[in-house]
């Protein structure tokens, strides 16, 4: 395989494994916020803006130990996404190959 195959390859299965991880980071902080009492959410309809920072750097959080796994669940998650970038980032930066010389 040469190298355009397998950029393309690691780069489709790169922003699955980014959007599955960030999806689920919101998911997460959706319950962090109900169980906090800090959700603008109604019972129906769309949901609001997730406060993700907020609720990263424990804001506002309720301090039970339920809710706190939740909240250390989405900063792993969050986390994830930060190693994804920089191994992306080396991937792109350590294995492009020199080009041919003519």
């Amino acid at each position: 395989m040469d190298y355009g195959t397998i950029f393309i390859l690691v780069s489709g299965f790169w922003g699955l494994a980014m959007i599955v991880n960030f999806v689920d980071a919101i998911r997460l902080c959706y319950a962090v916020e109900n169980r906090s009492g800090i959700s603008g959410r109604q019972k129906w309809g769309l949901p609001t803006y997730a406060n993700i920072w907020a609720v990263a750097m424990n804001r506002g959080v309720a301090q039970d130990n339920d809710t706190q796994e939740l909240r250390r669940q989405m900063n792993r998650r969050l986390l994830i996404i930060l190693g994804g970038f920089v191994f992306f980032a080396l991937f792109i930066t350590l294995g492009v190959p020199d080009a041919p010389s003519a």
